[in-house]
């Protein structure tokens, strides 16, 4: 009888095999992690049974779902962050290491809900458990963009640690008042009593919101950060709206005509400029409170990264001055929005923005140091309304800063300028000084654009060169005109 051939080679393969699976299962079992076997969950009711528990896999059964006022009447959302100045969660994800997949699925939050809890702040799904992924969710505040909060709301709040939420796709509504920006107000301070509403907080170690899009029609920041060390904000998409100071006070009626439009800042709102009906588009902070394995935290935010991100007619696109440690942002695009790029120091890579509304860049304070921007001037097909007649304003020390592409705002005199007024709507009329009026010195500008650069008489020992003309009013200035 012919005995079959034996093939070692498969033999040796079959046999490392066995041990790869023998070590992984016993790593797992030492380490304390667990298998996940998927869970199908077709309620939220269903789905909140899960959300205290650790190693779940869970995945919603595709469709629409609702959060009404009456729920809320009927006790079936009732949770608090368990932490100081607590809020009410609809849902409150607790648990961690944890997939929860929601692809599919839309939660919609009626508008109504917002004041169902009394004088309470509303967040809508909020995560303090740690390694967690969220994916694929479309939250949507289902209702008018006038149905305020009793106190305030977020769609999104992120503590824990090492979390991410992905793929999500929010609509945020209901606040007041909507249509101004924060010409009436916005902090402690206001014309009209304001309860904002903000779509996304980031707190929190290590968390990481990644390739979502957030369509903003509230007064609110979009992307914000408190007490958050860590954070990556990356892919992301905001869409917020703008409007003209003169369609405001052309109304006949309402909050604004009720004030006779004289703004939070002292002084009649001025014709000629586009406010943001939001905030910031993505906002560092420099203080706040987090919790993280059921401890409390107060502290400043840190070690900000943001990549890869758009964001449309905002009061900023990325402003993270009051962040502290490295602060990094490549391949961002901003567009119509007040304000482009306000980093105070560290890296902006590969970016873009148009200066439609505002400009490209501003620096936060005169503090600032060590900035070093390459950003890149796009074309815009909206009309220019930019009250403030800069393409950038900076003031501080150290930075290097090019400036490339389209010098389509030119027809509309707009520069570069160094120190000096902002023209910033704000700041008019010697409103806070603290803000304005700055020193530049001791840079390297680039400016490869048609654009003028304006050296004010703030501005000293600036370097570099320029395509477009230069008026030097400073000192020790030795920038130089390079004809193109």
């Amino acid at each position: 009888m012919t005995k079959p051939c034996v093939n070692l080679k498969t033999i040796k393969n079959f046999r490392l095999l066995n041990l790869i699976v023998i070590l992984s299962l016993s790593i797992i079992s030492s380490t304390g992690f667990q298998l996940k076997a998927q869970t199908s969950v077709s309620s939220l009711q269903e789905l909140k049974t899960y959300l205290n528990a650790d190693n779940v896999h869970v995945k919603m059964k595709p469709g629409v779902y609702s959060i009404t006022a009456e729920d809320v009447k009927n006790g079936l959302y009732t949770q608090e962050t368990k932490i100081k100045n607590s809020s009410k969660v609809l849902l409150l994800f607790e648990g961690s290491h944890s997939t929860f997949d929601f692809t599919d699925v839309t939660i919609q939050v009626d508008t109504k809900v917002f004041q169902a809890f009394g004088n309470n702040q509303i967040h809508e799904l909020q995560i303090i458990g740690n390694n967690n992924v969220l994916k694929n969710l479309t939250l949507v505040d289902l209702g008018s963009v006038h149905d305020a909060p009793t106190r305030r709301a977020t769609n999104i709040v992120m503590d824990g640690a090492h979390n991410k939420i992905e793929g999500f796709h929010v609509t945020t509504k209901g606040s007041f008042p909507y249509g101004y920006g924060d010409a009436f107000g916005k902090g402690g301070k206001s014309v009209i009593p304001h309860r904002k509403h903000s779509a996304c907080l980031i707190r929190g170690e290590s968390n990481h919101l990644k390739n979502s899009k957030f369509i903003h029609r509230s007064y609110g920041h979009c992307i914000f950060m408190q007490a958050a060390n860590n954070p990556i904000i990356e892919g992301c998409e905001v869409e917020g709206e703008v409007r003209r100071t003169d369609d405001m006070l052309a109304e006949t009626s309402g909050p604004a005509f009720d004030v006779d439009f004289m703004t939070v800042w002292g002084y009649k709102l001025p014709k000629g400029y586009m406010l943001s009906t939001g905030e910031a588009g993505i906002r560092a902070y420099d203080g706040g409170e987090t919790i993280i394995d059921g401890k409390q935290y107060r502290r400043g935010t840190s070690n900000v990264t943001v990549l890869n991100c758009t964001v449309k007619y905002m009061r900023t696109g990325v402003t993270i001055a009051h962040a502290t440690g490295k602060k990094y942002v490549e391949g961002c695009i901003a567009k119509g929005c007040e304000n482009g790029y306000s980093l105070g120091s560290g890296d902006l890579v590969n970016c873009k923005a148009d200066v439609t509304h505002g400009p490209a860049y501003a620096s936060t304070y005169e503090r600032d140091k060590g900035y070093n921007a390459d950003i890149t001037l796009i074309p815009s097909t909206d009309p220019y309304v930019n009250g403030t007649g800069t393409v950038a304003y900076i003031g501080g020390s150290l930075h290097k800063i090019t400036l490339q592409g389209s010098s389509q705002g030119v027809e509309q005199g707009l520069q570069i300028k160094v120190g000096g007024e902002k023209n910033n709507i704000r700041l008019l009329h010697g409103n806070l000084p603290n803000q304005n009026d700055f020193k530049g010195f001791d840079f390297e500008l680039n400016n490869q654009t048609e654009y003028p650069v304006y050296l004010s008489n703030k501005s000293s020992g600036v370097t570099g060169e320029s395509q477009g003309p230069i008026t030097n009013l400073g000192t020790d200035n030795t920038i130089k005109f390079i004809k193109k």
